[in-house]
């Protein structure tokens, strides 16, 4: 994979850099700063952009903007956004273009994991940190009350971006129990027709995300 990195500390910048490149990835371009990290991703056209979300210049939420930036002008670029602490404020719209991760920073020395989860975005998925889908499904529950609690474990893989393979790997099931809870989850929701199937599962995810995302304001 062709990696852009956006991180203003210079020595987990450089650390995920080293770690990437002896994995065999190419990190094209590094960035201290969220203006800086844009123009590296616009000129070189990364197959995922590794993005802090906190970065100068206003350390607030500058690499989710260049995030939203680089969906706009770049849809064809991955992105995975980092974070040292579960923020839920994450916007759902990205989440539901694809091609999307957030993990917490911690997730980076779980390297297996880690490049899993760059090349589910990298491939045109999504990758979630179980902590950030643990806090916002706590947070969405109440729009989810039809769902049962083994509905809710499926739903909260799914965000993770495992397809039902991964799922039925994860919680021990056969692969056609989880596609039956995938089934049930979608017609509970009012999703169980019209458009292909992934872009049902995305919806599903983003039914409990938009709760989560409105009681934060």
């Amino acid at each position: 994979m062709r990696i852009v990195i956006g991180e203003d500390s210079a020595l987990f910048r450089e650390g995920l850099a080293a770690l990437l490149g002896e994995l065999g990835h190419e990190v094209v371009a590094s960035a201290a700063d969220a203006p800086s990290a844009l123009a590296a991703v616009l000129e070189h056209r990364p197959d995922v952009a590794v993005l802090d979300i906190r970065m100068p210049p206003n350390n607030a939420h500058d690499g989710a903007e260049v995030a939203a930036e680089v969906r706009r002008r770049a849809p064809e670029v991955g992105v995975l956004l980092l974070s040292q602490h579960v923020e839920t404020r994450l916007s759902v719209e990205l989440v539901a273009t694809g091609r999307f991760g957030y993990l917490l920073k911690d997730r980076v020395l779980d390297v297996d994991e880690f490049v899993d989860a760059l090349s589910r975005v990298a491939a045109g998925g999504s990758a979630l940190d179980p902590e950030v889908v643990a806090r916002l499904l706590a947070g969405g529950r109440d729009s989810l009350s039809a769902l049962t609690r083994r509905e809710l474990e499926v739903l909260a893989l799914m965000a993770e971006g495992l397809a039902n393979p991964g799922i039925a790997a994860r919680l021990v099931l056969a692969e056609r129990t989880v596609e039956s809870h995938v089934g049930s989850i979608l017609a509970k929701l009012g999703l169980s027709e019209g458009g292909p199937s992934e872009h049902r599962r995305v919806r599903a995810v983003l039914a409990y995300l938009e709760a989560r995302h409105g009681r934060a304001g």
